[in-house]
């Protein structure tokens, strides 16, 4: 394998990645795809998935991302276990280091190596997870209709997602640690204005109760006099944002202040011709299955083309 040059690889194997693959490997590219530390992204620890078109009966997440990589396998798509260490970009091919003397020598790079929530790294907060406890009100707002939910976080990512889960829960309290949001001016308008929405400000995230099957309360601590106060609750929303895995390719490839790849408008080339981006580790705005794997598709035709214009 190493000795090889490969018209393409593909880093991760989330709803991106996996897309790319089927899609570069019925092209006939014959994709190698590097499975980094969490084959399967994301949506393995993801119990539900109700908004993916084509699943009317719901599906977990660890069910359809074997369903996408039996796809990939059936045209072809080879797998290798291991993790990106370094890359070279500078030369084509390029190359990929996977450590312990691994190297792969490609002429397209995709990247599809998604991006990680940002938790507060609480035990309990791990303990609930996918039990009440949840990164993405988009994903799971729907299972809290009727409940009372806590949003954690003050910036506009936790304004977007207390408003859009007053459309499911009969309450939403937003924590923020500080006296001030850190939210636009107009975001922070929206959540203080609607009256199915409350504050606790000054207040951080003590412990995240539960009965040992699911969420029933949480305890916030005063940031200024320790005071602790229990509330009952149905969910915990952690909002205080997303980090891209894109810290191997920072001195390579254009990556935003955020730390998310750049790509063209409407394209998923990066800053290096022949190398795409796709899916979270690129899109800071839906991070969604169903757009990371539309990304995927992208990435995948954005490469053929490419190899097309070089042969």
């Amino acid at each position: 394998m190493e000795n090889d040059i490969r018209e393409t690889v593909i880093i991760g194997t989330g709803p991106a990645g996996l897309t790319a693959a089927i899609y570069a490997s019925r092209a006939n590219l014959a994709p190698l795809v590097i499975e980094g530390e969490q084959p399967g992204g994301q949506l393995m620890i993801t119990s539900e998935i109700e908004n993916y078109p084509g699943f009317p009966e719901g599906i977990n997440g660890p069910e359809m991302m074997g369903r996408f990589r039996r796809q990939a396998e059936r045209f072809g798509t080879e797998f290798v276990q291991g993790s990106v260490h370094e890359v070279d970009l500078s030369r084509s091919p390029f190359c990929i280091y996977l450590g312990e003397g691994r190297e792969i020598l490609t002429k397209t790079l995709i990247i599809a190596t998604g991006a990680n929530a940002k938790w507060l790294g609480l035990p309990s907060e791990e303990k609930y997870r996918g039990r009440g406890v949840s990164a993405c009100a988009t994903c799971d707002g729907f299972f809290f209709r009727d409940s009372r939910v806590f949003v954690i976080g003050g910036g506009d990512t936790a304004m977007e997602e207390a408003f859009f889960l007053t459309r499911f829960a009969s309450h939403v309290t937003v924590v923020h640690r500080r006296e001030e949001f850190r939210a636009s001016r107009i975001m922070s308008l929206r959540v203080e204005k609607n009256p199915k929405i409350s504050l606790e400000l000054n207040q951080v995230v003590d412990e995240i109760l539960g009965d040992g099957r699911q969420v029933t309360g949480i305890r916030l601590r005063n940031a200024a006099t320790g005071e602790l106060n229990e509330h009952s609750c149905d969910g915990v929303f952690i909002a205080i944002g997303h980090a891209p895995n894109s810290k191997v390719f920072e001195e390579q490839l254009d990556i935003d202040e955020y730390g998310y790849i750049v790509t063209g408008k409407s394209s998923t080339e990066t800053s290096v011709q022949g190398v795409f981006a796709c899916g979270d580790v690129q899109d800071y705005t839906y991070r969604q299955a169903i757009t990371a794997a539309g990304s995927g598709c992208m990435a995948a035709l954005d490469a053929e083309r490419y190899l097309e214009s070089i042969r």
